[in-house]
């Protein structure tokens, strides 16, 4: 049974002339796809994009850092990303001196570039399918557990064979809920050095505002170097590695793009969910994210009083607010375009039709009759698991002073004092010194205090009184009542031990006590919170990990009965963090009554848009000058406008920040860097109506470092085609 599901998995790429919209595509089978790539305009062949034979386009990909892409761009180890990519690396080495977010920063020769510690890329050498290997000895009468054991033993197996006598490294995953697996074999490179980074009113212009919005006029790219030892491995850092001599780098072109333009994203998506049953959308919609979207509001609405105060805490704070508002804003579009294109009464319908399928053949309801109806059953426990989870990470640890002081204090300090392991608590506490004194270094104690009162507000009078633990419904009153408690419980922390909202007691607090007394610390009233509503998430996080496995194992034999039922269907894996392709066209689209987007803005759009008052909508004066002079050059289109951005319908997600954007003929025309608000459920619902990604026009981004940066060292550098 198992060698038939494999060849259909295989052979589903050839069953279908004409693709489903979306998809996102392994470039190991993309030859299967080839004929409808070149009839919407590729000029190449599959070859070109992926080979294991010869070098090709996967050569001159990376992810960047631990979750982004990048591209070369030069034949000396260039590379373009986003800005946002590399916003937390460029933040560590700004000071109010040298701020580099806000003012920008450009390396006119290598010897000025700056090592980014802890940053590294990583190529695929290669990629294959080990299903055969990795199932050995799995069979349909072992239970999860066991099946798990089994394969994790093959998955060690394979991967000690393939990186074997090298230097590589390798992992395994999953595809389609475990019916198929495959290997990818990686080299990783650390020394990264930044080359050059836009002011942040360039590249994060229209910060949150704007942020999954279209029309988008942010110039959001970064540039970094990869260096080599000499003889061209991968070496820590060194001043005497070099730049990197790549296998492959993309060509620029700045011919420009038109509406209809073949367009292919070649890069690491994070995360998709497009098998999710009704319970599944209903569950990110209407549980997941209002809570989330509410606990981030709070945290958001905090930050942004202060950092508008104190150019200090906006720099202190940038990268904390950028990470906690992407997802905020993505969830608000995800939610709203689940209900407008009814995708849970769509979920249903098929779900229904699938059940239909079934019943209509005796072998198959022998092997699926009860399929849905236990996953309907399991995910009305699943449900109550996510929403105590999702309360108690978003808004108990949401306060810094919870998940970076109270959490580990307690668990390396009080824990093991309770136990009365004396010599464990003396070990710790260096540790916990340490990771306090890098925290409170980028710290606001006024924006946590607001935080955390709103925060626990909202816990206590919102989340439902019996999934709150027991031991704290004396919390459980109105509003006013439980913002004053929450206001005085905080204030309190500066005068009771271990007093954590005052450092430099809390640092004499923990050196001057042994564990005793660090034990009686158990009693303060935070810590009686903290301490509950840990207990009470631990026994939720096993539940929903328990729950979650055997939802796996239900959507694994949902999936094979899905390719069952319809063979001519194009079943693209999710994304899971590995190589993907994905291609479409320049496209603008209408995603209201009305409204009619076109496919690409311009710099007129940042000028109309700029707005003094407001942070976000600042514009440089170096740039306000070079549009009012149209001062540019070769990268303005054939109307005399500058290209900024352009949207396409490419079926990306997170993980795609960074990816290259290719014309037909094989050059760098963009760089993907989001998606349209109204189209954010493409994780789980790919609408190719509303559906577009957002991309940096590379016009826009060579203008920047061309007439802007005036870095005529990295425009000579690369190659670029007019």
């Amino acid at each position: 049974m198992r060698k038939s599901l494999l060849l259909s998995l295989l052979l589903f790429f050839t069953l279908s002339l004409v693709r489903a919209d979306g998809g996102m595509w392994l470039p190991i089978f993309l030859k299967y796809n080839e004929a409808e790539m070149q009839s919407l305009g590729f000029k190449l062949t599959a070859e070109d994009v992926y080979s294991v034979n010869h070098n090709s386009m996967k050569d001159a990909i990376v992810l960047f850092g631990g979750g982004c892409t990048g591209e070369l761009i030069s034949s000396q180890g260039l590379l373009l990303t986003n800005h946002h990519c590399g916003y937390s690396y460029v933040q560590s080495h700004s000071t109010m001196e040298q701020n580099h977010l806000q003012n920008g920063f450009w390396a006119k020769s290598k010897n000025e570039e700056i090592p980014m510690e802890g940053l590294t890329v990583t190529f695929l050498v290669y990629m294959q399918d080990v299903t055969d290997p990795v199932l050995n000895g799995v069979s349909d009468d072992l239970n999860e557990a066991e099946r798990q054991i089994i394969i994790s033993d093959n998955i060690k197996k394979v991967i000690e064979e393939a990186t074997k006598g090298t230097t590589y490294k390798a992992t395994i995953k999953p595809f389609y809920y475990g019916n198929q697996y495959f290997i990818f074999v990686t080299e990783t490179y650390s020394d990264i050095r930044l080359v050059g980074v836009p002011p942040e009113s360039i590249g994060k212009f229209g910060g949150d505002s704007d942020n999954w919005m279209w029309p988008r006029h942010t110039g959001d790219f970064s540039l970094w170097r990869i260096y080599t030892a000499p003889d061209g491995k991968p070496a820590t850092y060194s001043p005497d590695n070099v730049p990197m001599v790549p296998k492959q780098y993309f060509p620029i072109s700045i011919k420009g793009i038109e509406e209809n333009d073949f367009t292919l994203v070649f890069g690491y998506p994070g995360s998709t969910q497009q098998f999710l049953l009704s319970d599944g959308v209903d569950l990110v919609a209407n549980v997941q994210n209002p809570i989330a979207i509410d606990a981030r509001t709070i945290r958001l609405d905090a930050m942004k009083r202060q950092m508008n105060l104190d150019p200090r805490i906006r720099l202190m704070y940038s990268a904390k607010a950028n990470s906690i508002s992407n997802g905020w804003k993505k969830w608000q579009g995800e939610s709203k375009g689940i209900r407008e294109c009814n995708v849970i009464d769509k979920k249903k319908a098929e779900e229904a039709d699938f059940q239909q399928w079934v019943n209509n053949d005796e072998q198959r309801k022998a092997q699926y009759g009860n399929l849905l109806r236990d996953m309907h059953k399991t995910y009305n426990d699943f449900a109550q698991q996510v929403e105590v989870s999702t309360y108690v990470n978003e808004f108990v640890f949401g306060p810094e002073i919870v998940s970076n002081v109270a959490h580990p204090y307690y668990r390396l300090l009080v824990s093991p004092a309770l136990r009365g392991e004396n010599n464990i608590v003396g070990a710790n506490k260096e540790r916990l010194f340490k990771s306090n004194e890098a925290f409170r270094a980028s710290y606001c104690p006024a924006i946590d205090k607001e935080a955390f009162v709103e925060l626990f507000t909202y816990y206590f009078t919102k989340e439902k009184k019996e999934l709150i633990p027991e031991e704290l419904h004396k919390y459980v009153k109105d509003e006013a009542t439980v913002r004053q408690m929450m206001t005085a419980l905080w204030d309190k922390q500066a005068t009771t031990a271990p007093y954590f909202t005052d450092n430099e007691k809390f640092v004499q607090f923990i050196q001057k006590s042994n564990a005793s007394k660090i034990a009686k610390t158990a009693n303060n009233d935070l810590l009686k919170i903290y301490n509950a509503v840990y207990d009470h998430y631990r026994l939720a996080r096993d539940k929903y990990s328990m729950l979650n496995s055997k939802l796996n194992a239900y959507y694994r034999t949902y999936v094979k009965a899905l390719m069952e039922k319809e063979k001519d269907r194009v079943f693209y894996p999710d994304a899971n963090l590995t190589m993907r392709v994905t291609y479409g066209q320049v496209k603008g689209f209408k995603p209201a009554d009305g409204i009619n987007y076109d496919y690409y803005t311009t710099l007129d759009g940042i000028i109309a848009k700029e707005d003094p008052d407001v942070y976000d909508y600042k514009v440089d004066p170096k740039l306000k000058e070079l549009w009012k002079n149209k001062d540019y050059g070769r990268y303005a289109n054939a109307k005399g406008e500058l290209p900024v951005a352009f949207i396409a319908s490419n079926h990306t997600t997170g993980g795609n920040s960074g990816s290259p954007v290719i014309n037909g003929y094989g050059q760098l025309i963009g760089t993907n860097f989001d998606r349209v608000w109204e189209g954010t459920m493409s994780d789980i619902n790919y609408d190719v109506t509303r559906c577009r990604n957002i991309s940096l026009d590379v016009r826009y981004f060579l203008f920047i470092v061309d007439k802007f940066a005036h870095a005529q060292n990295l425009i000579d550098e690369m190659d670029i085609v007019e």
